[in-house]
Protein backbone atom coordinates (compact mmCIF):
# COMPACT_ATOMS: atom_id res chain seq x y z
CA UNK A 1 0.00 0.00 0.00
CA UNK A 2 1.06 3.59 -0.43
CA UNK A 3 1.40 6.25 2.26
CA UNK A 4 -1.24 5.75 4.95
CA UNK A 5 -0.07 8.56 7.23
CA UNK A 6 -1.98 11.75 7.87
CA UNK A 7 -0.10 14.98 7.30
CA UNK A 8 -1.20 18.41 8.46
CA UNK A 9 -0.17 20.92 5.81
CA UNK A 10 -1.03 24.37 7.07
CA UNK A 11 -0.76 27.36 4.78
CA UNK A 12 -0.07 29.68 7.70
CA UNK A 13 1.79 27.69 10.38
CA UNK A 14 3.27 24.37 9.23
CA UNK A 15 3.38 21.59 11.80
CA UNK A 16 6.36 19.28 11.77
CA UNK A 17 5.90 15.74 10.45
CA UNK A 18 6.69 14.33 13.90
CA UNK A 19 3.59 15.90 15.40
CA UNK A 20 1.57 15.01 12.31
CA UNK A 21 2.42 11.36 12.81
CA UNK A 22 1.49 11.65 16.47
CA UNK A 23 -1.87 13.19 15.66
CA UNK A 24 -2.41 10.94 12.65
CA UNK A 25 -5.63 9.01 12.78
CA UNK A 26 -5.98 8.56 9.05
CA UNK A 27 -9.14 10.63 9.50
CA UNK A 28 -10.47 11.56 6.10
CA UNK A 29 -12.44 14.77 5.86
CA UNK A 30 -12.01 14.59 2.09
CA UNK A 31 -9.62 13.09 -0.44
CA UNK A 32 -8.06 16.41 -1.28
CA UNK A 33 -6.74 19.45 0.50
CA UNK A 34 -9.33 21.32 2.55
CA UNK A 35 -9.31 24.95 3.68
CA UNK A 36 -8.04 24.01 7.16
CA UNK A 37 -4.94 22.44 5.67
CA UNK A 38 -5.77 18.80 6.50
CA UNK A 39 -4.68 16.39 3.79
CA UNK A 40 -4.74 12.63 3.82
CA UNK A 41 -2.62 10.44 1.57
CA UNK A 42 -4.45 7.17 1.07
CA UNK A 43 -3.90 4.20 -1.19
CA UNK A 44 -6.63 3.07 -3.51
CA UNK A 45 -8.90 0.67 -1.71
CA UNK A 46 -9.97 -2.78 -2.79
CA UNK A 47 -12.65 -4.89 -1.19
CA UNK A 48 -11.46 -8.21 0.20
CA UNK A 49 -14.43 -10.53 0.39
CA UNK A 50 -13.72 -14.11 1.38
CA UNK A 51 -16.18 -16.92 1.81
CA UNK A 52 -15.26 -19.75 4.09
CA UNK A 53 -17.18 -22.88 4.88
CA UNK A 54 -17.70 -23.57 8.56
CA UNK A 55 -15.31 -26.13 9.93
CA UNK A 56 -16.28 -29.26 11.81
CA UNK A 57 -14.33 -31.33 14.26
CA UNK A 58 -14.33 -35.10 14.39
CA UNK A 59 -14.05 -36.91 17.67
CA UNK A 60 -13.69 -40.64 18.25
CA UNK A 61 -14.83 -42.11 21.50
CA UNK A 62 -14.55 -45.67 22.78
CA UNK A 63 -17.26 -46.95 25.08
CA UNK A 64 -16.39 -48.55 28.37
CA UNK A 65 -15.34 -52.19 28.28
CA UNK A 66 -18.08 -54.67 28.90
CA UNK A 67 -17.32 -58.30 29.69
CA UNK A 68 -17.63 -60.83 26.86
CA UNK A 69 -18.28 -58.05 24.28
CA UNK A 70 -15.89 -56.06 22.11
CA UNK A 71 -16.30 -52.23 22.36
CA UNK A 72 -18.48 -50.43 19.87
CA UNK A 73 -16.86 -47.75 17.65
CA UNK A 74 -18.63 -44.39 17.88
CA UNK A 75 -18.02 -41.23 15.83
CA UNK A 76 -19.51 -37.91 16.96
CA UNK A 77 -19.37 -34.88 14.68
CA UNK A 78 -19.51 -31.63 16.67
CA UNK A 79 -20.35 -28.50 14.61
CA UNK A 80 -18.31 -25.39 15.37
CA UNK A 81 -20.25 -22.24 16.26
CA UNK A 82 -20.60 -19.87 13.34
CA UNK A 83 -22.41 -16.64 12.75
CA UNK A 84 -23.91 -14.45 10.08
CA UNK A 85 -24.60 -10.78 9.42
CA UNK A 86 -27.98 -9.33 8.48
CA UNK A 87 -28.66 -5.80 7.33
CA UNK A 88 -30.66 -3.65 9.75
CA UNK A 89 -31.97 -0.09 9.52
CA UNK A 90 -29.59 2.53 8.14
CA UNK A 91 -28.51 5.58 10.07
CA UNK A 92 -29.92 8.92 9.03
CA UNK A 93 -26.40 10.29 8.50
CA UNK A 94 -23.33 8.51 7.12
CA UNK A 95 -20.41 8.82 9.55
CA UNK A 96 -17.11 7.34 10.73
CA UNK A 97 -14.93 7.81 13.82
CA UNK A 98 -18.11 8.34 15.80
CA UNK A 99 -19.02 6.72 19.13
CA UNK A 100 -21.73 4.21 20.00
CA UNK A 101 -22.99 3.68 23.56
CA UNK A 102 -25.46 1.12 24.87
CA UNK A 103 -27.92 2.98 27.11
CA UNK A 104 -29.58 1.55 30.20
CA UNK A 105 -32.88 1.35 28.29
CA UNK A 106 -31.33 -0.99 25.70
CA UNK A 107 -31.09 1.59 22.93
CA UNK A 108 -27.82 2.57 21.26
CA UNK A 109 -26.68 6.19 21.07
CA UNK A 110 -24.43 7.15 18.14
CA UNK A 111 -22.85 10.60 18.28
CA UNK A 112 -20.63 12.79 16.13
CA UNK A 113 -18.07 11.59 13.61
CA UNK A 114 -16.91 12.68 10.19
CA UNK A 115 -18.70 12.29 6.86
CA UNK A 116 -15.94 12.69 4.28
CA UNK A 117 -16.41 16.45 3.93
CA UNK A 118 -14.52 19.28 5.64
CA UNK A 119 -17.21 19.28 8.34
CA UNK A 120 -17.57 17.18 11.47
CA UNK A 121 -20.98 16.03 12.63
CA UNK A 122 -22.85 17.27 15.69
CA UNK A 123 -25.85 15.04 15.03
CA UNK A 124 -26.74 12.05 17.19
CA UNK A 125 -29.10 9.12 16.64
CA UNK A 126 -30.77 6.35 18.64
CA UNK A 127 -31.11 2.73 17.47
CA UNK A 128 -34.05 0.78 18.81
CA UNK A 129 -33.38 -2.98 18.63
CA UNK A 130 -37.12 -3.69 18.89
CA UNK A 131 -37.91 -1.81 15.66
CA UNK A 132 -34.47 -1.80 13.97
CA UNK A 133 -34.98 1.92 13.30
CA UNK A 134 -32.69 4.88 13.90
CA UNK A 135 -34.24 8.16 15.06
CA UNK A 136 -32.56 11.52 15.45
CA UNK A 137 -32.04 12.83 18.95
CA UNK A 138 -30.57 16.06 20.26
CA UNK A 139 -27.38 17.31 18.59
CA UNK A 140 -24.06 17.88 20.31
CA UNK A 141 -23.14 21.47 21.04
CA UNK A 142 -19.88 20.90 19.16
CA UNK A 143 -19.39 18.65 16.16
CA UNK A 144 -16.49 16.27 16.80
CA UNK A 145 -14.81 13.04 15.75
CA UNK A 146 -12.19 10.82 17.40
CA UNK A 147 -13.72 11.61 20.81
CA UNK A 148 -14.69 9.23 23.63
CA UNK A 149 -18.13 8.39 25.02
CA UNK A 150 -18.65 6.85 28.46
CA UNK A 151 -21.87 5.60 30.05
CA UNK A 152 -22.04 6.96 33.60
CA UNK A 153 -23.68 5.10 36.51
CA UNK A 154 -26.57 7.62 36.47
CA UNK A 155 -27.42 6.62 32.87
CA UNK A 156 -26.05 9.76 31.25
CA UNK A 157 -23.34 9.68 28.56
CA UNK A 158 -20.16 11.72 28.84
CA UNK A 159 -18.52 12.77 25.56
CA UNK A 160 -15.03 14.23 25.88
CA UNK A 161 -12.44 15.77 23.60
CA UNK A 162 -11.98 14.89 19.94
CA UNK A 163 -11.37 17.18 17.02
CA UNK A 164 -13.05 19.17 14.29
CA UNK A 165 -11.76 20.70 11.08
CA UNK A 166 -9.81 23.42 12.86
CA UNK A 167 -9.10 22.41 16.46
CA UNK A 168 -8.49 19.69 18.96
CA UNK A 169 -11.22 20.02 21.59
CA UNK A 170 -11.14 20.31 25.38
CA UNK A 171 -14.91 20.54 25.68
CA UNK A 172 -17.08 17.81 27.17
CA UNK A 173 -20.84 17.23 27.06
CA UNK A 174 -23.48 15.13 28.81
CA UNK A 175 -26.39 13.37 27.09
CA UNK A 176 -29.56 12.82 29.11
CA UNK A 177 -31.61 9.92 27.67
CA UNK A 178 -34.68 11.14 29.56
CA UNK A 179 -34.77 14.42 27.63
CA UNK A 180 -32.68 13.62 24.55
CA UNK A 181 -30.67 16.79 25.17
CA UNK A 182 -26.93 17.45 25.44
CA UNK A 183 -25.60 19.93 27.99
CA UNK A 184 -22.11 21.25 28.53
CA UNK A 185 -20.02 20.11 31.48
CA UNK A 186 -16.53 21.00 32.67
CA UNK A 187 -13.76 21.26 30.08
CA UNK A 188 -10.75 18.97 30.07
CA UNK A 189 -7.58 20.62 31.32
CA UNK A 190 -5.89 19.62 28.04
CA UNK A 191 -7.53 19.36 24.63
CA UNK A 192 -6.96 15.90 23.20
CA UNK A 193 -7.93 13.32 20.59
CA UNK A 194 -6.75 9.74 20.19
CA UNK A 195 -7.08 9.34 23.98
CA UNK A 196 -8.89 6.72 26.05
CA UNK A 197 -11.68 7.05 28.63
CA UNK A 198 -12.32 4.44 31.32
CA UNK A 199 -15.13 4.31 33.89
CA UNK A 200 -13.58 3.48 37.27
CA UNK A 201 -15.31 1.46 40.01
CA UNK A 202 -15.71 4.66 42.07
CA UNK A 203 -17.82 6.22 39.28
CA UNK A 204 -15.15 8.63 38.06
CA UNK A 205 -13.87 8.65 34.48
CA UNK A 206 -10.15 8.39 33.71
CA UNK A 207 -8.97 10.04 30.48
CA UNK A 208 -5.39 9.22 29.50
CA UNK A 209 -2.95 10.28 26.80
CA UNK A 210 -3.91 11.37 23.31
CA UNK A 211 -2.52 14.22 21.25
CA UNK A 212 -3.08 17.85 20.33
CA UNK A 213 -1.22 20.53 18.38
CA UNK A 214 1.57 20.41 20.98
CA UNK A 215 2.23 16.73 20.37
CA UNK A 216 1.52 13.48 22.18
CA UNK A 217 0.34 13.76 25.78
CA UNK A 218 1.38 11.90 28.92
CA UNK A 219 -1.17 13.70 31.09
CA UNK A 220 -4.25 12.04 32.56
CA UNK A 221 -7.39 13.50 34.10
CA UNK A 222 -10.31 12.40 36.27
CA UNK A 223 -13.93 13.49 35.72
CA UNK A 224 -16.18 13.62 38.75
CA UNK A 225 -19.87 13.32 37.73
CA UNK A 226 -20.92 14.80 41.08
CA UNK A 227 -19.15 18.12 40.39
CA UNK A 228 -18.75 18.08 36.60
CA UNK A 229 -15.07 18.98 37.05
CA UNK A 230 -11.88 17.45 35.61
CA UNK A 231 -8.81 17.23 37.84
CA UNK A 232 -5.32 16.20 36.83
CA UNK A 233 -4.04 12.87 38.14
CA UNK A 234 -0.68 11.14 37.77
CA UNK A 235 0.90 11.31 34.32
CA UNK A 236 1.76 8.27 32.23
CA UNK A 237 5.41 7.28 32.26
CA UNK A 238 5.34 7.46 28.45
CA UNK A 239 3.19 9.86 26.46
CA UNK A 240 1.07 7.94 23.97
CA UNK A 241 -1.82 8.19 21.55
CA UNK A 242 -3.82 5.48 19.70
CA UNK A 243 -3.35 3.11 22.64
CA UNK A 244 -5.90 0.98 24.48
CA UNK A 245 -7.14 1.15 28.08
CA UNK A 246 -8.77 -1.77 29.91
CA UNK A 247 -10.29 -1.89 33.39
CA UNK A 248 -8.99 -5.05 35.09
CA UNK A 249 -10.96 -7.08 37.64
CA UNK A 250 -8.61 -5.85 40.40
CA UNK A 251 -9.65 -2.22 39.71
CA UNK A 252 -6.41 -1.20 37.99
CA UNK A 253 -6.40 0.21 34.45
CA UNK A 254 -4.08 -1.33 31.86
CA UNK A 255 -2.85 0.98 29.09
CA UNK A 256 -0.95 -0.69 26.24
CA UNK A 257 0.88 0.28 23.07
CA UNK A 258 0.19 3.36 20.99
CA UNK A 259 2.44 5.89 19.30
CA UNK A 260 4.85 8.31 20.96
CA UNK A 261 5.79 11.92 20.26
CA UNK A 262 8.52 10.89 17.83
CA UNK A 263 6.15 8.80 15.74
CA UNK A 264 7.46 5.45 17.01
CA UNK A 265 5.12 2.63 17.95
CA UNK A 266 5.26 1.44 21.55
CA UNK A 267 5.57 -1.96 23.19
CA UNK A 268 5.32 -0.51 26.69
CA UNK A 269 2.33 -0.94 28.97
CA UNK A 270 1.37 0.73 32.25
CA UNK A 271 -1.04 0.24 35.15
CA UNK A 272 -3.04 3.03 36.79
CA UNK A 273 -3.98 2.62 40.43
CA UNK A 274 -7.03 4.74 41.35
CA UNK A 275 -6.13 4.44 45.04
CA UNK A 276 -2.82 6.28 44.57
CA UNK A 277 -3.38 8.12 41.29
CA UNK A 278 -0.06 6.78 40.00
CA UNK A 279 1.05 4.82 36.95
CA UNK A 280 3.53 1.96 37.14
CA UNK A 281 5.22 0.03 34.34
CA UNK A 282 4.16 -3.55 33.65
CA UNK A 283 5.33 -6.14 31.11
CA UNK A 284 5.94 -5.01 27.55
CA UNK A 285 3.93 -6.22 24.59
CA UNK A 286 5.82 -8.64 22.36
CA UNK A 287 4.86 -6.57 19.30
CA UNK A 288 4.72 -2.77 19.11
CA UNK A 289 1.27 -1.73 17.93
CA UNK A 290 -1.23 1.11 17.63
CA UNK A 291 -4.88 1.23 16.58
CA UNK A 292 -5.25 -2.30 17.91
CA UNK A 293 -8.02 -3.61 20.15
CA UNK A 294 -7.89 -4.86 23.74
CA UNK A 295 -10.60 -7.12 25.17
CA UNK A 296 -11.02 -8.28 28.75
CA UNK A 297 -11.72 -12.02 28.64
CA UNK A 298 -13.87 -13.89 31.19
CA UNK A 299 -10.76 -15.44 32.78
CA UNK A 300 -9.36 -11.99 33.58
CA UNK A 301 -6.69 -11.88 30.88
CA UNK A 302 -6.61 -9.18 28.20
CA UNK A 303 -6.49 -9.98 24.48
CA UNK A 304 -4.62 -7.47 22.30
CA UNK A 305 -5.19 -8.04 18.59
CA UNK A 306 -4.05 -6.54 15.30
CA UNK A 307 -3.24 -2.89 14.72
CA UNK A 308 -0.35 -1.26 12.91
CA UNK A 309 3.06 -2.84 13.38
CA UNK A 310 6.48 -1.15 13.30
CA UNK A 311 6.35 -0.98 9.51
CA UNK A 312 2.90 0.67 9.58
CA UNK A 313 1.54 -2.56 8.13
CA UNK A 314 -1.58 -4.39 9.35
CA UNK A 315 -0.56 -6.92 12.00
CA UNK A 316 -1.88 -10.48 12.35
CA UNK A 317 -0.40 -10.98 15.79
CA UNK A 318 -2.36 -11.28 19.03
CA UNK A 319 -1.21 -11.61 22.63
CA UNK A 320 -2.58 -12.12 26.11
CA UNK A 321 -1.83 -10.08 29.24
CA UNK A 322 -1.96 -11.93 32.56
CA UNK A 323 -2.54 -9.51 35.46
CA UNK A 324 -1.22 -12.11 37.92
CA UNK A 325 2.22 -12.23 36.30
CA UNK A 326 2.21 -8.84 34.58
CA UNK A 327 3.43 -10.43 31.35
CA UNK A 328 2.25 -10.80 27.77
CA UNK A 329 2.33 -14.11 25.89
CA UNK A 330 1.68 -14.67 22.21
CA UNK A 331 -1.51 -16.44 21.20
CA UNK A 332 -2.86 -17.53 17.81
CA UNK A 333 -2.50 -15.12 14.89
CA UNK A 334 -5.47 -13.56 13.17
CA UNK A 335 -6.20 -15.04 9.76
CA UNK A 336 -5.97 -11.51 8.29
CA UNK A 337 -3.87 -8.66 9.63
CA UNK A 338 -5.99 -5.57 10.24
CA UNK A 339 -6.31 -2.19 11.95
CA UNK A 340 -9.28 0.16 12.49
CA UNK A 341 -11.29 -2.96 13.32
CA UNK A 342 -13.55 -3.64 16.29
CA UNK A 343 -13.43 -6.39 18.92
CA UNK A 344 -16.49 -7.51 20.90
CA UNK A 345 -16.69 -10.06 23.70
CA UNK A 346 -19.62 -12.37 22.98
CA UNK A 347 -21.80 -14.02 25.65
CA UNK A 348 -20.21 -17.42 24.88
CA UNK A 349 -16.76 -16.07 25.83
CA UNK A 350 -15.37 -15.80 22.31
CA UNK A 351 -14.21 -12.48 20.82
CA UNK A 352 -15.57 -11.20 17.51
CA UNK A 353 -13.17 -9.10 15.44
CA UNK A 354 -14.88 -7.37 12.53
CA UNK A 355 -13.80 -5.54 9.38
CA UNK A 356 -11.01 -2.92 9.37
CA UNK A 357 -8.18 -2.24 6.93
CA UNK A 358 -5.73 -4.86 5.74
CA UNK A 359 -3.06 -5.31 3.11
CA UNK A 360 -5.64 -5.29 0.30
CA UNK A 361 -7.74 -2.40 1.55
CA UNK A 362 -10.96 -2.23 3.54
CA UNK A 363 -12.18 -5.60 4.84
CA UNK A 364 -15.59 -7.20 5.19
CA UNK A 365 -14.17 -10.30 6.87
CA UNK A 366 -14.69 -11.24 10.52
CA UNK A 367 -13.04 -13.72 12.89
CA UNK A 368 -13.75 -15.38 16.23
CA UNK A 369 -11.15 -15.97 18.94
CA UNK A 370 -11.60 -19.02 21.13
CA UNK A 371 -9.82 -18.54 24.46
CA UNK A 372 -9.91 -22.28 25.14
CA UNK A 373 -7.82 -23.12 22.07
CA UNK A 374 -6.12 -19.78 21.46
CA UNK A 375 -7.14 -19.97 17.81
CA UNK A 376 -8.99 -17.66 15.42
CA UNK A 377 -11.60 -19.01 13.02
CA UNK A 378 -13.21 -17.16 10.15
CA UNK A 379 -16.90 -16.43 10.57
CA UNK A 380 -19.45 -14.83 8.26
CA UNK A 381 -18.39 -11.71 6.38
CA UNK A 382 -20.16 -8.40 6.74
CA UNK A 383 -22.38 -7.25 3.90
CA UNK A 384 -20.28 -4.09 3.51
CA UNK A 385 -16.55 -3.63 4.03
CA UNK A 386 -15.86 -0.86 6.53
CA UNK A 387 -13.33 0.63 8.95
CA UNK A 388 -13.54 3.06 11.88
CA UNK A 389 -17.05 1.81 12.53
CA UNK A 390 -18.53 0.93 15.92
CA UNK A 391 -19.61 -2.43 17.33
CA UNK A 392 -22.03 -2.72 20.26
CA UNK A 393 -23.15 -5.87 22.07
CA UNK A 394 -26.93 -5.71 22.45
CA UNK A 395 -28.86 -7.21 25.40
CA UNK A 396 -30.11 -10.06 23.18
CA UNK A 397 -26.53 -11.16 22.44
CA UNK A 398 -26.33 -9.86 18.88
CA UNK A 399 -23.70 -7.31 17.81
CA UNK A 400 -24.66 -4.05 16.10
CA UNK A 401 -22.06 -2.67 13.69
CA UNK A 402 -22.82 0.86 12.55
CA UNK A 403 -21.55 3.11 9.75
CA UNK A 404 -17.80 3.55 9.11
CA UNK A 405 -15.64 4.41 6.14
CA UNK A 406 -16.29 2.07 3.22
CA UNK A 407 -14.18 1.21 0.24
CA UNK A 408 -15.58 4.08 -1.82
CA UNK A 409 -17.60 6.29 0.51
CA UNK A 410 -18.61 6.91 4.10
CA UNK A 411 -21.40 4.54 5.12
CA UNK A 412 -24.78 4.92 6.79
CA UNK A 413 -25.54 1.19 6.73
CA UNK A 414 -25.72 -1.00 9.83
CA UNK A 415 -25.61 -4.76 10.37
CA UNK A 416 -26.34 -7.30 13.08
CA UNK A 417 -24.15 -10.31 13.85
CA UNK A 418 -25.85 -13.30 15.36
CA UNK A 419 -24.12 -16.44 16.52
CA UNK A 420 -25.50 -19.64 15.13
CA UNK A 421 -25.00 -22.05 18.00
CA UNK A 422 -24.38 -25.68 17.17
CA UNK A 423 -27.45 -27.85 17.01
CA UNK A 424 -28.09 -30.68 19.44
CA UNK A 425 -25.27 -33.18 19.70
CA UNK A 426 -26.13 -36.16 17.51
CA UNK A 427 -26.90 -39.38 19.31
CA UNK A 428 -23.99 -41.79 19.07
CA UNK A 429 -24.45 -44.31 16.32
CA UNK A 430 -23.16 -47.71 17.35
CA UNK A 431 -21.50 -49.92 14.83
CA UNK A 432 -21.23 -53.28 16.58
CA UNK A 433 -18.40 -55.47 15.54
CA UNK A 434 -19.33 -59.04 14.65
CA UNK A 435 -19.05 -61.33 17.59
CA UNK A 436 -16.80 -64.32 17.14
CA UNK A 437 -18.61 -67.57 16.54
CA UNK A 438 -18.58 -69.91 19.53
CA UNK A 439 -15.97 -72.61 19.37
CA UNK A 440 -17.35 -76.06 18.48
CA UNK A 441 -17.97 -78.39 21.36
CA UNK A 442 -15.40 -81.13 21.60
CA UNK A 443 -16.61 -84.59 20.49
CA UNK A 444 -15.97 -87.68 22.60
Amino acid sequence: MQCMKTKFISQSSPVCCRVARALGSESRFSNSRVPTGLFVCRAGVLIALCAFAPAVSLQAQGLGHRPNKLPDIVQIVTPVSSGSWTVTGSLNAARFQHTATLLLNGMVLVAGGGNGTPNTLASAELYDPATAIWTDTGSLDNGRLDHTATLLPNGMVLVAGGGNTTDTLASAELYDPATGIWSGTGDLNSARLGHTATLLPNGMVLVAGGANSSGVLASAELYDPATGIWTNTGSLNTGRSRHTATLLPNGLVLVAGGIDNDGFLLTSAELYDPATGNWSATGDLNIARRDHTATLLPNGTVLAAGGFDDNFSPSRSAELYDPASGSWTATGDLNSGRYFHTATLLPNGSTLVAAGVGSTGVFASAELYDPASGNWTVTGSLNAARDRHTATLLPNGSVLVAAGDGSNSVLSSAELYETQAPGPTPRPTSTPRPRPSPAPRPTH
